[in-house]
């Protein structure tokens, strides 16, 4: 019997590439034939000067109209801010959506290009019971040209065709996968990430770990995803900390920009992926960053469930440098331990006690994991969970 079972293989956006690639911006919004645009992006990235580096590119003469800058988006993606930055965008005609920012900026954008698409003008629509698929061939091309332009290097929401929302009515994240959502065309341009400071960098780059460590143990997407992910957890690896100590090294800030993107690519919308399931539960309940709940998760849970890892930690363990002959048991913990080992370099947290949780409150959050959209095809064991919960909340 043959053991490699289907996969598909589906990724459509065009990455524009480099240092500077942002000048291509003008060229790719007419190669997508629209003209009147709407900027999402956030205040942060509104203040760091990024969108007026991309408006002085529209200096000569062109037949391109920047409507609007819709600047309100807040961390996770908020349903009602996505519902409004639609309004915006349907009453002012809009034809197509530049996102600039992190991964809650690509999000609600992918979020607005879909109500604009759809004639819908509530999110929620799109995912009830906060989970929304939308499966090939069911699925149509929304016909709203987008580009994405990343500022951090962890979510690859670019050209992921997967979005995450906040549901402020539920406090729960909603999922949504789609294979159109993604971004036209993505472009990566390390200049725009050098002002990120060392922690969000950190906590970023841990996020696209995350995602290729999650994407290649997950035993049946194929070998595609799996040399993207093993390339994607490689180049984290050795630029993570280069980037973090300094902030202005190009190169590092490239290849991480690149790592975040192929990492993506190689993370499974359906399967086992036991920190993102943590990591969405937790981050909602306490209002913890995406990124950092899944650095503080990742080693906490690949120690509380090495089963996962285990049938493919020889190739893991080897992305990450390990060369050592050791049974699978012992590259499991070496792999764990250097993971910490990067944590510690980078400067982010082993827990989440900075946040306040309560112990009266931890039967909520294993009630927000076992019910998290994310643990669909995985759930978790109760008597692993209660323990990958209570060392990340309060380091026991």
């Amino acid at each position: 019997m043959p053991t490699q079972t289907y996969f598909r293989f589906d990724f459509r956006t065009s990455v524009s590439a480099g240092p500077g690639a942002r000048a291509f911006l003008p060229a790719h919004m007419k190669e997508l034939a629209a003209r009147r645009w709407m900027i999402i992006t956030d205040q942060g990235i509104v203040n760091a000067g990024i969108i007026d580096q991309l408006m002085e590119l529209f200096a000569g003469p062109h037949d391109l109209n920047i409507v609007t800058v819709f600047d309100e988006v807040l961390q996770d993606a908020r349903m009602s801010l996505v519902n409004k930055a639609a309004e915006t965008g349907r009453r002012l005609a809009v034809e197509g959506i530049l996102a600039v920012g992190g991964g809650s900026v690509l999000d609600t954008a992918k979020g607005v290009k879909m109500l604009l698409a759809s004639g819908l003008t509530d999110i929620a629509d799109t995912v009830p019971a906060n989970n929304g698929l939308y499966a090939g061939e069911l699925a149509k091309r929304p016909g709203i040209p987008h580009i994405a332009i990343p500022t951090t290097a962890g979510t690859g929401s670019e050209v992921s065709t997967i979005a995450v929302f906040f549901n402020e009515r539920d406090h729960v994240k909603a999922n949504l996968l789609h294979p159109y959502i993604n971004a036209d065309i993505a472009i990566l341009d390390p200049e725009l990430t050098v002002g990120l400071p060392p922690k969000i960098t950190a906590f970023t780059g841990l996020d696209a770990l995350t995602h290729a460590i999650e994407g290649v143990a997950w035993q049946y997407q194929g070998q595609m995803y799996d040399a993207l992910g093993l390339q994607a957890i490689r180049l984290i690896e050795r630029n993570l900390a280069t980037a973090v100590a300094n902030g202005a090294d190009v190169d590092a800030r490239m290849n991480l920009l690149t790592a975040s993107c192929m990492a993506i690519m190689s993370f499974p919308g359906l399967g086992a992926i036991p920190v993102h399931n943590c990591a969405h539960a937790l981050g909602a309940m306490y209002n913890i960053p995406h990124g950092l709940a899944n650095a503080v998760l990742l080693p906490i849970v690949m120690e509380a469930l090495p089963e996962i890892y285990l049938p493919k930690i020889s190739v893991l363990a080897d992305a990450f440098g390990i060369k050592e002959k050791a049974s699978p048991e012992e590259l499991h913990q070496m792999t764990v331990d250097k993971i910490r080992a990067l944590l510690r370099e980078t400067g982010l947290p082993a827990n989440f006690l900075e946040f306040g949780p309560k112990p009266e409150e931890m039967q909520q959050a294993i009630m927000n994991v076992l019910t998290d959209p994310a643990g669909l095809v995985f759930k978790i064991p109760l008597e692993r969970l209660i323990k990958i919960l209570s060392k990340a909340l309060f380091g026991m």
